[in-house]
């Protein structure tokens, strides 16, 4: 609603300021304010007042919804900005704003008036004679000598409150004397332990070289024997001696998967798991899938099948990490289904610009209560052998994490008896990028990395700082369409970051969105995200809403 006039000031010649800074105090008790903020606002008036006053200068004192608003209209060329009764008046009110020849004062209103009051205050200020020069002073010094008071008063307060700070004090220093001992203490024990933390990592990695080594390397060998011996060629076998060497190459090739799952895993919760997207034919991998793994199942009685919709044929995509994460999966429902069909199926939801990949089986399926635990390392679901199913429990476990290496998820849902459904979700975009340049302003590493994925392709470029400085160091090389933004960081914080975007001109003009694990502290007017169970449609919806384009 707009703000109602209560009363004009004229500004000619100095005292007319002492008859503004009345009337300005008084227009504030009338509105309900504090004691305090009234002084305020005559303070704050009186500074303005004496920059500004001269031949045709006017203030209007009116009164809005939640605040009381004083403009002052003067004709100042310039000065203004940098005088300090303007520096002085924004620390005493809410807001001061400049403009050519125009400067406006809120101060906010609490409770909030009624609006039925604005005649009563217009009939208040009305009455209030113009004051002269003396009566002005008179005033102001016995505000000051009520604010004497108030200080005495408040300085015996405080010396009382002192003495009873320093005994606590004194008492409180002793403790912590105490407690930094016991602190030094941990510190060097935990430095002992970090040091043993690194030592055991890095003979684990050692660990997991040899094993890379020396075991897959005997493993290829036999494996290879086992073909020299029981192809063509090699001296005759009779029946007993080939079924024995079978079994000896079927537990070797065995052994070697085991190792391999295994070693992928190791990879996987070390984090050297860099994806290499590359354009790739889904219509290509789901055939070739489907030639090299239907015989393994088909003679017993399951067909597999598959379908992608042409708007899902082709994906950006790091092609090994999906082939594997596809294998993984269609293994398992072949494994688990002994009568049916294994489905695999791929189409596009444009809504949140993914691909929805799903592989559903006419299996065992898994009860409810194991149907969480799925995806925990070395976990099988008890009574899962009764269809011959081996392995070591890590299938599942490394292809949800390389799913989410690909910026995507994978999920499961199942009946008992009836069958088990794993849905991959993966980024997609069918035309270019939306976005040339994101700026990720974060000291969170695991969350940047995180980001990058879930902006795989929608933005050309992904660019990383860890704390504010180094994101305004970015922004001045190389200018962002966008920035996310975390408000807890080092040196810069996120709340400083936007304050220093907002002073420059060019970098002002940046559109923010400020993803945090507080969002009831994020700065009013910017896109806000919490990090807690943060999706890519989300982020990218958030980013369409701050860059000014459709939700």
């Amino acid at each position: 609603m707009k703000a109602a006039e209560l009363i004009r000031v004229r500004l000619d010649a100095g005292q007319d300021v002492f008859v503004l800074r009345r009337l300005g105090r008084a227009a504030a008790e009338l509105a309900g304010l504090e004691p305090q903020d009234q002084v305020r606002v005559a303070t704050a008036l009186s500074e303005v007042g004496r920059e500004v006053y001269g031949p045709g200068a006017a203030a209007v004192i009116a009164l809005g919804d939640d605040e009381l608003l004083i403009t002052l209209n003067h004709e100042k060329r310039s000065g203004l900005a940098g005088s300090e009764g303007v520096r002085l008046a924004g620390r005493l009110v809410d807001q001061v704003e400049l403009d050519d020849g125009h400067v406006t004062l809120a101060k906010r209103l609490r409770p909030r008036p009624r609006r039925g009051r604005i005649a009563d205050i217009r009939m208040g200020l009305a009455r209030l004679a113009p004051v002269s020069v003396l009566d002005e002073l008179r005033d102001q010094n016995r505000e000051l000598a009520a604010t004497l008071d108030d200080v005495r008063r408040l300085n015996a307060e405080l010396q009382e409150t002192n003495t009873g700070v320093l005994a606590m004090y004194n008492q409180l220093s002793a403790e912590l004397e105490e407690t930094n001992r016991g602190v030094v203490a941990l510190y060097a024990e935990l430095d002992e332990k970090s040091s043993q933390l690194r030592e055991a990592t890095e003979a684990r990695n050692r660990f997991w070289a040899t094993v890379s080594h020396e075991l897959r390397t005997p493993l290829h060998s036999v494996i290879g024997l086992v073909r020299l011996l029981t192809g063509p060629g090699g001296d005759p076998l009779t029946d007993e001696q080939a079924h024995q060497i079978e079994l000896i190459g079927n537990s070797t090739r065995t052994l070697l998967h085991l190792v391999s799952e295994l070693l992928d895993m190791a990879k996987a919760e070390s984090g050297r798991l860099d994806p290499h997207p590359t354009t790739v034919s889904l219509t290509d991998v789901a055939e070739h899938l489907h030639v090299t793994m239907r015989p393994t199942r088909e003679r017993g009685g399951v067909e597999l099948r598959h379908h992608v919709a042409p708007e899902a044929a082709t994906l950006h995509v790091d092609e090994g990490m999906l082939v594997t994460i596809l294998r993984n999966l269609l293994s398992n429902a072949l494994k688990f289904t002994e009568s049916g069909e294994v489905r695999l199926e791929a189409r596009a939801d444009d809504d949140r610009g993914e691909a929805v990949i799903t592989v559903a089986d006419t299996g065992i399926g898994i009860p409810p209560e194991q149907l969480k635990r799925v995806f925990e390392d070395f976990y099988q679901v008890p009574g899962s052998f009764q269809v011959g199913a081996r392995g070591t429990g890590l299938g599942l476990p490394y292809a949800r994490r390389l799913a989410e290496a690909l910026g995507g998820t994978l999920e499961l849902s199942s009946t008992q008896g009836e069958g088990t459904t794993a849905t991959l979700r993966l980024p997609h975009h069918g035309g270019p990028p939306e976005a040339e340049r994101v700026l990720v302003a974060d000291d969170d590493e695991v969350f940047r990395a995180a980001a990058r994925r879930m902006l795989h392709g929608f933005a050309a470029h992904v660019d990383e700082a860890a704390d504010g400085a180094a994101a305004l160091e970015a922004m001045a090389a190389e200018p962002p369409d966008v920035i996310l933004v975390d408000l807890l960081m080092p040196r810069v914080d996120g709340h400083a970051l936007l304050h220093r975007m907002a002073e420059d001109d060019r970098l002002s003009r940046i559109p923010v969105v400020v993803v945090t694990v507080e969002p009831q502290h994020a700065p009013e007017g910017r896109a806000v995200l919490s990090k807690h169970g943060l999706r890519r449609d989300q982020l990218i919806q958030a980013i369409r809403q701050a860059r000014g384009g459709e939700a």
